[in-house]
């Protein structure tokens, strides 16, 4: 028995021995595997991070601003055009004829029955002297007529003539009388012929237009000789967006400037329309001015008209864009991103524009090259400070 254990001893000591050079190779090679899956993480890492700070700094910059909401002198634009407040069209009114003379011309200064223009009344003048002789010649035969039938009845209660004969004078006396009024009802219709020859200015005011010349034949019914502005007076003729046509009242003062000048003409709002075009949704509105000689009537105007203080977002103008769809504005988002936002300009200030809806405060706008963004596009924004009111 001893001889036997003495043999397994040795055997035992060798499997041990085995066994932990086997554990050692597998600590070890534990160890460099962990060592390299470290090493790759780390570089795995460290690629991400540099590529992230690439991305990171290959976004593009914009500046951007917050929007804020200041107090703003609410307007309402009337754009339209300039025109008489009374614009009457003189025509022919008699017979017509050819033009013989034209006395005056387009911006004159008339007064109420002046002659403006003279027709042809080489037939008409004899017509008046032939009917004044008519006229004369009726009053005489009326006045002997008149005698006789007077000496008649002063001699009938005699009886030196007939109460026949008395009777028959006093209807020739009549019929003589009468027909004196014919004759003055007939030249006076000639003269009035004769004077409508004379185109006369209807009323006090400005000549506008003259569309008539020496020799041109004038007809009734056809196109205005002149046309005249009564008293001078002008208006602006404009239309309203609908939504703003509530906030408009009769007598309200109003500033008006002509196209390319900075001239401003103080005017009143005269009347509101009744009724908004289906089609444009606008209104119309007229404004009274002052008698100018720069308001000329065609020429394009624009009127300004304060109705109230209201509390309105301010953005720089550069950041307002548009297109088919309407204007807009870019956001920037939490996450960097570029977002449309569409908006309603309700003016101009000397900061920049007033938005009436679409924007919150502390909104960030793109304030410039936003046209050169894509909607949804991530971007590095910097913020500026924007203009306030």
């Amino acid at each position: 028995m001893s001889t036997i254990l003495f043999d397994q001893q040795p055997e035992t000591t060798v499997r041990q021995k085995r066994l932990s050079k086997r554990l050692i190779a597998w600590s070890v090679g534990g160890l460099l595997i962990v060592a390299v899956i470290s090493l790759v993480a780390w570089r795995v890492t460290h690629a991400l991070t540099a590529r992230s700070a690439v991305a990171v700094a290959a976004l593009p910059t914009v500046s951007v601003a917050e929007v804020s909401v200041s107090a703003v002198p609410a307007t309402v634009s009337i754009i339209g055009t300039i025109a008489a407040r009374y614009d009457m069209p003189i025509g022919v009114e008699g017979e017509g004829g050819r033009v013989t003379a034209v006395y005056v011309e387009a911006g004159d200064h008339v007064k109420k029955g002046q002659v403006l223009a003279h027709l042809n009344n080489s037939v008409l003048e004899p017509q008046v002297t032939n009917l004044e002789a008519a006229l004369d010649q009726a009053g005489a035969e009326a006045e002997l007529a008149q005698a006789e039938y007077q000496r008649a009845s002063a001699v009938g209660a005699s009886g030196a003539l007939s109460a026949e004969e008395t009777q028959r004078r006093k209807s020739s006396a009549v019929t003589a009388g009468a027909h004196v009024k014919v004759a003055a009802a007939q030249l006076a219709e000639a003269k009035a012929r004769l004077a409508r020859a004379d185109v006369r200015a209807p009323d006090e005011g400005i000549i506008l237009t003259r569309s008539v010349e020496v020799g041109q034949t004038a007809v009734p019914g056809g196109e205005a000789l002149f046309r005249l502005s009564k008293d001078g007076e002008t208006e602006l003729r404009g239309q309203v967006a609908e939504q703003d046509l509530p906030l408009l009242k009769v007598g309200q003062l109003v500033d008006v400037k002509l196209t390319g000048t900075a001239k401003t003409y103080q005017g009143r709002i005269r009347l509101l329309g009744a009724v908004i075009d289906p089609a444009t949704r606008l209104g119309t509105a007229k404004v009274s001015l002052v008698p100018d000689p720069n308001l000329r009537p065609g020429a394009f105007a624009r009127a300004e008209v304060t109705v109230s203080n209201a509390e309105r977002a301010v953005v720089p103008q550069t950041a307002v864009l548009t297109d088919d769809k309407g204007s807009y504005v870019l956001i920037v988002d939490a996450q960097g991103k570029v977002e449309r936002r569409a908006v309603r300009v309700s003016g101009m200030v000397p900061t920049g524009v007033t938005i009436a809806e679409g924007l919150k405060p502390k909104d960030q706008i793109v304030t410039t090259a936003g046209a050169f963004l894509q909607e949804g596009e991530t971007v590095k924004p910097v913020l500026v400070t924007a203009g306030r009111t």
